[in-house]
């Protein structure tokens, strides 16, 4: 079958047979599909869209494009997927804290995406970590933690981790149907017994309509539905970047913060229990969500969950003191400057894609597929919607490697944060799809 019929047939909006998908699909896995193929058919895909029959076709096709996990384990595997934001570092905290409840959590992450970071980008902060380990590895740190935040294998849905490279530099990523076939490929091939959605809506988002969040979130639960893995979602804001702290290392050490109890941003906590609670009940180890956000917060107040991560992070080859230590081991900027705000006021409105932006021009994040991140750029102290904020009060601190970055960085700061009158502030979670 010739790819560029498949994809001349998508361009003029017809719908694609299982086998026109299972075709594509092995034509990407195997690289027989050209780079200008893959991108083509991602585009007819992103203008023409696909049936929730076309998408659950592709989500089962790249799903077997590769090894398809089984487990064994005395309690429930469970995996949370966010579809990316800026300061989104939950699933930092929310893997250890699931552990520590009794559920395996064999997390596969992905790298940054357009203005959002990436969980494995963060991971990867840490000297030594293994990000990326071989499936007996996978299956020992699972077992033994309850826990292990990775990215994809060569083997676990090959020709979903070629297909979301690509999508990353056409400008494809924000389709519905792609988007839920990437997401669901993987997860399915992990060998879950649940998963809860994180959708975000607002303008850091991919989604920036509620009613587009909404959509995508349908669209993943009823694919995940039909596939036979029963899935929640949670639509929540991104109006503002949700943890005080974007860019890598400098997440990371917010995590740790989090875990630790050193602080917590507040929205942050809010969106990270509210998920924990989710994945708890979805699994049967609560209740009931309400009993699982309390589960979840013994868990983190109790320091379980914090020993959870440090024990994820020695397993997987990072530092046996890490969370401890962290500042001993994460990369540091070779030079800090504070924004200060132009005038005083309340903060009436972030863009918050405009401060990812800022991440990736200091070499936080990719403008190619190749790109090497730096883990130590980024901005921290990022001040919330709603803060009342005197001239001269400082909007964030840029950590940068020269004048020229920090320059750039604090123009686009700026202009992302709008000073005015007090705004009304969207609630963390916005809606429970069950």
């Amino acid at each position: 079958m010739l790819f560029q019929e498949i994809i001349r047939h998508k361009r003029d909006g017809a719908e694609l047979g299982p086998d026109e998908i299972a075709a594509m699909v092995a034509g990407i896995a195997s690289g027989e599909a050209s780079e200008g193929q893959v991108a083509a058919f991602a585009m007819a895909v992103f203008f023409q869209g696909m049936t929730h029959a076309e998408a659950a076709a592709l989500t089962l096709a790249m799903r077997d494009s590769g090894d398809v996990f089984e487990w064994d384990l005395p309690g429930p595997v469970v995996d949370k997927h966010s579809t990316g934001g800026v300061g989104d570092n939950v699933s930092l905290m929310l893997a250890p804290i699931v552990a520590a409840c009794g559920g395996y959590v064999p997390m596969i992450s992905g790298r940054g995406l357009g203005h959002t970071g990436g969980t494995l980008d963060k991971m990867d902060a840490i000297p030594g970590y293994t990000s990326q380990p071989d499936n007996t590895l996978l299956r020992r740190v699972v077992s033994e933690v309850g826990c292990a935040i990775i990215g994809q294998t060569s083997a676990l849905a090959p020709a979903d981790k070629r297909f979301y490279a690509t999508r990353d530099v056409t400008a494809t990523v924000e389709s519905v149907p792609l988007i839920t076939a990437s997401i669901l490929s993987k997860k399915l091939a992990a060998g879950l017994g649940g998963l809860v959605m994180d959708v975000k809506s607002g303008n850091g988002a991919f989604m920036n309509s509620f009613e587009g969040a909404m959509d995508l979130a349908r669209s993943i639960t009823g694919v995940a539905r039909e596939a036979g893995l029963p899935c929640h979602a949670l639509i929540t804001d991104m109006n503002q970047p949700l943890a005080s702290a974007a860019g890598n290392a400098l997440e990371v050490a917010n995590a740790v913060d989090f875990l630790t109890g050193a602080h917590r941003d507040p929205r942050l906590e809010a969106v990270t229990l509210a998920l924990a609670g989710e994945m708890l009940a979805l699994t049967g180890l609560a209740e009931d969500r309400v009993t699982g956000k309390a589960m979840a917060r013994t868990a983190l107040d109790e320091g379980k969950a914090a020993e959870a991560f440090g024990r994820m992070v020695s397993a997987l080859g990072g530092p046996a003191d890490f969370i401890g230590a962290p500042g001993k081991y994460l990369a540091a900027a070779k030079m800090t400057r504070d924004v200060l705000a132009p005038a005083s006021g309340d903060v009436a409105a972030i863009d918050t894609r405009a401060i990812g932006l800022a991440v990736v021009e200091l070499g936080g994040g990719r403008r190619r597929a190749d790109d090497t991140i730096n883990p130590a750029v980024g901005l921290t102290g990022l001040v919330d919607l709603g803060v009342k904020v005197d001239k001269g009060t400082p909007l964030c601190r840029i950590h940068a490697d020269s004048d020229a970055q920090a320059d750039a960085a604090e123009q686009q700061v700026l202009s992302a944060y709008r000073i005015g009158e007090v705004p009304e502030v969207p609630a963390p979670v916005l809606r429970i799809i069950d």
